[in-house]
């Protein structure tokens, strides 16, 4: 997946603009983005702080961790069920 070029505070000080009145085609030229990416952006960090994007980003991070470790716990989970079948 591409990295985006813009982090969580320049977003939503884009989307503050776009707030203030500055229209959407305006403030995409502007910043050389499209409208979806303007308009998902303002799905996702819409409303909010820098600070609470950095923490939507953090969680996001734990989930994404927890999730891994959830796959690799199951993965060993049905290897030994395997183990455990086949010797009786």
């Amino acid at each position: 997946m591409k990295g985006t070029r813009h982090s969580e505070e320049q977003i939503i000080a884009i989307l503050k603009q776009g707030e203030a009145g500055l229209s959407t085609a305006d403030l995409c030229r502007q910043h050389n983005i499209t409208e979806q990416t303007y308009y998902r952006w303002k799905a996702k960090y819409g409303g909010m702080d820098s600070s609470e994007a950095k923490k939507l980003k953090q969680l996001e991070d734990e989930n994404r961790k927890l999730k891994h470790v959830v796959a690799d716990l199951t993965l060993d989970n049905r290897a030994l069920k395997d183990v455990l079948s086949k010797n009786w």
